[in-house]
């Protein structure tokens, strides 16, 4: 197993949720933050969605990331939830779209599952 580090980038967007140890989650954060984990709960979408993360200068062109073992409808499926869910954003350039992790969901993501907080 190897140690990964996540990069957060710059964002105005607030992480949505105070940790879990803090205080009892509203039903509105929950569902919402239920969908990104649901999102992720796909082995396939885990990585595609670790693809973009990892991706060098913090996105990807779906050219280089569209290698994980499934067709290219079905990669499109899954980064289109990953976008519904909030997780990644997108941007088109020319043909090619290219694929960014939302850093303030993925912080407030983190947060929520602090338990040293």
């Amino acid at each position: 197993m190897s140690n990964l580090e996540l990069t957060v980038l710059e964002s105005e967007a607030v992480p949505c949720c105070p940790p879990i140890t803090s205080a009892e989650l509203s039903e509105q954060d929950a569902v919402r933050m239920a969908a990104m984990f649901k999102a992720l709960a796909d082995p396939v979408r885990l990585r595609l969605f670790s693809k973009v993360a990892s991706h060098e200068g913090g996105e990807a062109c779906v050219c280089d990331i569209q290698d994980v073992g499934v067709s290219q409808p079905t990669v499109s499926h899954h980064l289109k939830k990953l976008r519904e869910a909030g997780l990644l954003t997108s941007e088109r350039r020319g043909t090619w779209v290219y694929y960014k992790v939302a850093p303030s969901v993925v912080a407030g993501m983190a947060a929520l599952l602090d338990l040293n907080r």
